[in-house]
């Protein structure tokens, strides 16, 4: 009997037998490694060496040293008692120049980890794309050339092959939006282009190589195996209900999240997003049978949230925008409230939002919290503790929307904290800390931070206490 089987059940918030409790890394933000068993550079490594992208010029070339930590960081998931683990796989690693065969030393590394996974009765939940396009990819035109599509789809093949009868969920893209408008529209992110038309192809292609994805891992993975996708979908707010506000929401809700949805679930483009980018596109480099492909079932839905988008009618935002045109007369307002490390706001409510939109609009599509956390300033006091109240308390608020969501009819199956490790968080390099596992990136060492321990507690019972 443990200590929390000998206190009072409190439980006032309990989710269903089955819920998955689940935590998420991303291969270049946590595996070092960067030049080991063969692997050559993606557009992150490229990117974070270009001066000026990344603050204090950080790359990911060590990161937390999860390549060859696996096993102490498996053990730290067994003391959280997660039931699972979505991992993302890095493309260079295992297919170098996104074409030919594979490198059997960077499967191997993905085998082990799926093994040891399997070993310490954790679900291995793999995404096979994390925004690390291998560079000799970008090289030859990335992801605005449907070539790359095509690359992806036999990647798919490579990995679909290696793993294909151990690994539970498959997610073919994670967050698509991020990495073609922030990746080619405005240029924060890898590859750190900006060209409207580049991010409108890019967004194009990734529906395609999902499409493309998914039909290759059909074709190879055992009973039971699931495919999946995961997007960061904008809990958009009109500032008002004046005609011009809710345009404003519209245009970014087209851009923002039906550029998606809608050739994924309905396999067609959105007239108004068409319209809107006009200026931009004709949208020719859509070609016959792409939105066929690319709707192709899958089954569940991940969602990332983090927090709202609100939006009014007015002046657009300034040159190198990530809305591709779209934005034009709309403005970006601040949500109101307490914000995290990231200057983002922290609202449960649109989450639940987000849920209920789904629960109408995709009925009969089960939906994941794929990823959903925050970063604060949290470090390691003398004792060595590590104190982060906000973030537990961040997370009690979301976890209680997903809860009251299921109560309202929504069918959630689970919820992967973001993220299990302190990591290297892209354009802020290691200044921002989302991890309930703190690293102390000089010596490597992993402590536990109170929102860790409090969310083994969550899992243990199966739910929230008051």
């Amino acid at each position: 009997m443990t200590a929390l089987d000998a206190r009072p059940d409190t439980t006032t918030h309990r989710f269903p037998a089955a819920f998955r409790w689940g935590t998420a890394t991303a291969a270049y933000q946590i595996e070092g490694a960067a030049a080991e068993d063969g692997r050559t550079p993606s557009i992150w490594d490229t990117f974070s060496r270009t001066p000026g992208k990344v603050r204090n010029g950080d790359t990911g070339d060590i990161a937390a040293d999860h390549y060859h930590r696996v096993s102490e960081d498996i053990a730290l998931m067994r003391r959280l008692g997660v039931t699972d683990y979505r991992f993302s796989i890095a493309w260079p690693r295992v297919q170098p120049t996104g074409r030919g065969p594979a490198v059997q030393k960077g499967l191997d590394f993905y085998r082990r980890l799926v093994d040891e996974l399997l070993e310490a009765g954790i679900r291995p939940v793999a995404t096979l794309y994390h925004w690390d396009l291998p560079q000799e990819l970008e090289d030859a035109g990335g992801w605005p050339q449907r070539e790359t599509a095509h690359r992806f789809g036999e990647y798919a093949s490579i990995m679909a092959g290696a793993l294909g009868d151990r690994v539970a969920t498959w997610t073919t893209l994670n967050e698509p939006w991020c990495a073609a408008f922030l990746g080619y529209g405005n240029g924060v992110h890898a590859p750190g282009r900006t060209s409207a038309l580049a991010s409108l192809r890019a967004a194009h292609h990734f529906n395609l190589a999902h499409g493309l994805a998914t039909g290759a891992l059909r074709g190879a993975l055992s009973p039971g195996s699931e495919v999946s996708l995961t997007l960061n979908l904008h809990a958009v707010r009109p500032h008002s209900d004046s005609a011009a506000d809710l345009d404003a929401a519209r245009r970014i809700d087209a851009v923002g999240n039906r550029v998606f949805l809608d050739p994924v679930f309905n396999g067609s483009l959105p007239e108004d997003l068409v319209r809107d980018t006009a200026a931009v596109t004709d949208w020719s480099f859509v070609l016959d049978g792409d939105l066929e492909t690319a709707s192709a079932p899958i089954d569940s839905l991940g969602i990332n949230y983090y927090s709202p988008t609100v939006v009014a009618a007015g002046s657009g935002p300034a040159e190198a925008s990530p809305w591709a045109g779209a934005e034009q007369h709309v403005r970006f307002l601040p949500a109101p409230g307490p914000r995290t490390a990231m200057d983002w706001p922290v609202d449960a409510n649109g989450l639940h939002e987000l849920l209920m939109r789904l629960r109408d609009d995709l009925p009969g599509v089960p939906l994941v919290i794929t990823e959903n956390g925050a970063a604060y300033d949290d470090y390691a006091d003398p004792s060595g503790e590590v104190k982060d109240p906000e973030r537990v308390a961040y997370l009690h608020a979301h976890l209680a929307a997903v809860h009251r969501a299921i109560e309202e009819g929504a069918d959630v199956r689970g919820y992967f904290l973001w993220s299990l490790l302190d990591n290297f968080e892209w354009a802020y390099g290691y200044s921002k800390r989302f991890g309930i596992v703190h690293v102390d990136f000089a010596t490597q060492r992993r402590t536990f931070k109170d929102s860790a321990r409090w969310y083994a507690e969550v899992i243990a019972r199966g739910g929230l206490a008051e």
